[in-house]
């Protein structure tokens, strides 16, 4: 398992560099869409802390979360419409993974403190993989047509 995870380093940089260039450009095409109500991505510049992380960061991750318009129903709508993306609470793969945290990663909290940390039953969260990226617009531009 070392001699693994230790060869999985050696290519780190570039994977993370992709990453990260596939999550900004995700979130800039989410923002335009009349489907997305809210876009959280630090490397936006409509984000409350992007000051803060240009300033901390060379690259602002992966992870990219959206609200749909309308509720649970709609984001989970969103989630099970995706072809290509994997519905999963897990992060870091090579592969793009969606997920609906109020149900999944944040389940176990109530309402009260997923509304406080800003899990709205709306939210949906991307774990933005490595794939060509018009791809995944591809795929979640006819997922977002269906709300």
């Amino acid at each position: 398992n070392a001699w693994v995870f230790l060869k999985g380093l050696e290519t780190l940089p570039l994977r993370m560099k992709q990453h990260c260039i596939n999550a900004l450009e995700l979130a800039v095409w989410l923002e335009t869409q009349p489907a997305v109500r809210k876009v959280f991505y630090p490397g936006l510049h409509s984000h409350p802390d992007h000051q803060l992380a240009s300033s901390q960061q060379t690259g602002f991750g992966a992870i990219v979360s959206f609200e749909v318009h309308g509720e649970r129903a709609d984001a989970w709508l969103v989630i099970d419409s995706t072809e290509m993306l994997s519905i999963t609470g897990n992060l870091g793969d090579t592969k793009t993974t969606i997920t609906h945290p109020a149900t999944t990663t944040h389940s176990q909290l109530t309402e009260e403190q997923q509304a406080a940390g800003g899990i709205k039953p709306e939210l949906v969260r991307l774990s933005v993989g490595i794939e060509h990226i018009d791809d995944l617009v591809v795929d979640l531009d006819q997922a977002l047509a269906k709300v």
